[in-house]
């Protein structure tokens, strides 16, 4: 019997599976794999950690897996996909197929089916397939100019309110910048300044976590940010459907990435924003994981090869 392992390596996790034709047989998970923001060799230890925890899981060796797919941004980018194709190979030696990570998401949700799918991770982007096999992209253009309401954007948002709030003197500022402080380990906002501001980035995306805490605690701040994040998601969405979809289409919508997954604020905002906008979306509220569909896509190949 074939095996398949499918990868969506993000910008903060790298999540494996191995299956056979018809089920799951394990599963592995790691540390960041995006070669833009972590470099090669991180990559390198993310891409192969996950694929041995995996095969370990399922009981196998990595020498029985028979095709792989690999979901990940960027995969357009010859240099990024080649030097993936690369490191993966050298824990399995054939063949491997790289697509954009929202081909894998989109397959998750929708198989060959219509619908738009929004990813919110480390990065976003909203991608869509009408019934005619027409398709959209909107946002995921890159941390410095894009990828609205993801991690990434979600941190530096949050540092610019803080900081805007310091300005005009309110006390709420306080509140969400020493969080932020403590979770960077700086000791005012003197040393935040810099490092804010440094090239290369920060990890914005490392705040996500601070910001939600806040926001669960009641803080306005992270709270205002995590509003503006969903509707921002929710243009996207909006943006995508109207660009392939006629206004008299039920559009099936779904959802990925650790944003969603983990700010039921986001999803509100999103879902309340995307519905008003758009009365023809019809949005799950099951958060997709785009590894399964990295493993339907290596399924898919054997059966085209």
């Amino acid at each position: 019997m074939p095996i398949f392992l499918g990868i969506d390596g993000g910008g903060s996790q790298t999540a494996c599976v191995v299956g056979d034709e018809t089920s799951i047989l394990g599963n592995g998970t790691s540390g960041p794999s995006n070669l833009v923001r972590v470099g090669e060799q991180r990559a390198r230890e993310a891409l192969h950690e996950s694929m041995r925890a995996a095969c370990a899981a399922a009981g196998i060796d990595a020498g029985e897996i028979n095709h792989v797919c690999v979901g990940l941004a960027g995969a357009a980018r010859p240099e990024i996909s080649d030097t993936v194709r690369r490191i993966v190979a050298e824990i399995v030696p054939i063949p491997v197929q790289i697509v954009g990570d929202m081909v894998t998401a989109m397959q998750a949700a929708f198989a060959d089916g219509p619908g738009v799918i929004i990813v919110a991770g480390t990065g976003s982007i909203a991608y869509g397939r009408n019934a005619a096999g027409e398709t959209a992209r909107v946002g995921g253009w890159g941390f410095q100019i894009s990828d609205e309401g993801s991690g990434h954007w979600i941190g530096r948002r949050a540092i610019t309110q803080v900081m805007r709030a310091q300005d005009e003197e309110e006390a709420c500022a306080s509140n969400l910048g020493a969080k932020i402080l403590k979770a960077w380990k700086l000791g005012n906002f003197e040393e935040l300044i810099p490092v804010a501001n440094r090239t290369p980035s920060p990890d914005f995306a490392q705040l996500f976590v601070t910001v939600l805490c806040a926001a669960d605690a009641g803080d306005p701040l992270a709270r205002a940010v995590l509003t503006e994040a969903g509707t921002e998601l929710a243009r996207l969405g909006k943006l995508a459907i109207n660009k392939i979809f006629s206004s008299s289409e039920r559009v099936p919508v779904a959802m990925a990435g650790g944003v969603f997954r983990n700010s039921a604020l986001v999803r509100q905002v999103f879902y309340n924003g995307l519905r008003s906008a758009c009365l023809n979306a019809n949005i799950s509220s099951t958060i997709v994981e785009p590894v399964k569909g990295a493993l339907e896509l290596a399924r898919k190949r054997a059966d085209v090869a």
